[in-house]
């Protein structure tokens, strides 16, 4: 399938490694220029080099961190210099910390909303405007399946990711005259490094291997095995293109059917 995004310019955020890395992957082999970005210099110049040399596409990164308004602010105006534009947003960031709710201080409140929904809302405020002008857009939010399914220890990332699900809603109607659509994406339990971590954290505190703690870890799911980030980018491309023209405010898990419910 053409996906229409040859010259498109997209900017992936959180993107040298996960998630972020598979969708500036796919997006780059479908032709479009990625602009990537995130905390660590030496992973993100990394990336860059290995997009570039597997797909030919032009390739622009720069530091910036998620729960910086001043970085994101940077990195916006970087790539709009770099490139001339952006067609594209991919609004992903990492998740807060895990725990139960009087374990956490407004501090830890306030530092979850900023890293999850403020970054969103910055990053849309950023790239906004000029894709209404030309009459054309693609926003997809990254957040996780615990918007539709709460998870008991991750109060933080389920009520602050909630809200950037509301705020794509919300803007879906105000902007769908204009040609810019925006869906939000949750992600399941896909294999990247964060779970790999988590993983051997869980077999070293129980006493089992690695291999066994995903199993365990997996089996609620019905397909029985985790997700791959290449099998999440095809979603996150597909949103992000041409071929996405009559599909806006959806919130759509990628989770071998974890969730249950209907909605």
């Amino acid at each position: 399938m053409d996906y229409g995004i040859q010259g498109r310019v997209a900017l992936v955020t959180a993107s040298s490694k996960g998630l972020g890395k598979a969708c500036a992957l796919g997006l780059a082999r479908e032709g479009a220029s990625v602009a990537l970005c995130a905390r660590g210099e030496a992973e993100l110049e990394r990336t860059a080099k290995e997009i570039r040399a597997t797909t030919g596409a032009e390739v622009f990164w720069q530091r910036a961190d998620m729960a910086s308004a001043g970085d994101i602010e940077r990195l916006i105006a970087a790539t709009r210099e770099h490139f001339g534009r952006i067609d594209i947003l991919v609004a992903n960031a990492g998740g807060p910390p895990p725990g139960q709710f009087l374990d956490f201080t407004d501090e830890d409140w306030l530092a979850a909303l900023n890293l999850n929904l403020m970054s969103t809302i910055r990053l849309i405020r950023g790239v906004l405007p000029q894709m209404q002008a030309q009459k054309w857009g693609r926003i997809v939010a990254i957040t996780s399946v615990t918007v539709k399914q709460p998870f008991a220890n991750l109060i933080l990332s389920n009520v602050a990711r909630a809200g950037v699900v509301t705020l794509a809603k919300t803007l879906s109607d105000q902007l769908a005259k204009d040609n810019v659509l925006i869906n939000t994406v949750c992600p399941g339990i896909i294999l990247t490094d964060r779970v790999r971590q988590l993983m051997q954290n869980v077999a070293r505190t129980q006493g089992i291997d690695e291999a066994q703690a995903l199993r365990d870890y997996v089996a609620p799911v019905p397909m029985g095995r985790p997700g791959q980030p290449a099998e999440f980018a095809e979603l996150v491309v597909f949103l992000c293109s041409e071929r996405c023209s009559y599909l806006t405010g959806t919130v759509t898990q990628i989770d071998g059917g974890l969730v249950r419910s209907y909605f």
